[in-house]
């Protein structure tokens, strides 16, 4: 008997400890449920374009800071023009003119960019236009790092350079427009490639068989002649950039 009492009494606290367990983990339950409701009201992952659930993160270093340390003030100057018109020789003239000057640069060169970055694309109007766009976005990262950004691209369609521009913050954003007539480039043609497009040998080539789009209202505009009616040199060219960022506060970080 005292043996039968004893198995009861070891089932009832069974009994007993199970449901308080039970009642634990209902309480754990409705905790986590509301853990989880809490966090997902305070999410702020979100969708861009094709991807899913990202969020930006905001640097740890204010861009302030940065521009502030290297003394100037981040922007992406952007060169455009025909194929010969010099864009690549006066950014590599004006990029040595800043070292210089002591200022920390980066030049994007349209061929060098397609030997990795963009070495998918060809030249149709689709991969023109996002050729465009990534060299956009990362000229945009330097920028807000406070590099100056010299970017060297044909870029021939004004809605591209347009969606690049807008991307940008106000004053970041320098288009240098290289207004150089298409007989002049041809007669440079370091590449021979006028002549072979023109021989139908290359297809969509900016000037010949593709369009190329001037700048309505480019910052800086430059010109084959000076004043004077003569060839202009590539030091003379970088130096106008040079002055118009003086002019600007480029140079100098910006004041608290």
């Amino acid at each position: 008997m005292l043996a039968l009492r004893n198995l009861r009494s070891c089932v009832r606290g069974a009994q007993l400890l199970e449901q308080q367990l039970a009642g634990s983990l209902g309480m754990m339950q409705g905790e986590g449920h509301n853990l989880v409701q809490s966090a997902a009201a305070t999410s702020s992952v979100y969708n861009v374009g094709a991807a899913t659930n990202i969020k930006f993160h905001e640097g740890m270093v204010p861009r302030d800071v940065k521009e502030k340390l290297m003394d100037q003030k981040g922007v992406v100057i952007w060169f455009t023009g025909l194929s010969g018109s010099g864009k690549s020789t006066v950014a590599c003239t004006l990029e040595h003119a800043l070292a210089e000057r002591g200022k920390v640069t980066i030049l994007l060169d349209g061929d060098n960019v397609r030997h990795g970055l963009n070495s998918n694309l060809g030249f149709t109007a689709n991969d023109r236009e996002e050729n465009i766009r990534r060299i956009g976005e990362v000229s945009k990262l330097f920028a807000e790092s406070g590099v100056l950004t010299l970017t060297s691209f044909i870029s021939p369609y004004k809605t591209d350079r347009e969606k690049v521009r807008a991307r940008m913050a106000d004053g970041d954003f320098i288009e240098v427009f290289m207004r150089i007539p298409i007989e002049v480039c041809e007669q440079r043609d370091p590449k021979g490639l006028y002549k072979a497009a023109r021989a139908g040998k290359i297809k969509n080539f900016t000037g010949i068989d593709d369009p190329y789009e001037e700048p309505d209202n480019a910052e800086i505009v430059i010109d084959a002649k000076d004043a004077n009616g003569k060839m202009a040199s590539a030091e003379s060219m970088a130096g106008i950039i040079v002055e118009y960022l003086e002019k600007k506060g480029y140079l100098k970080a910006p004041k608290a």
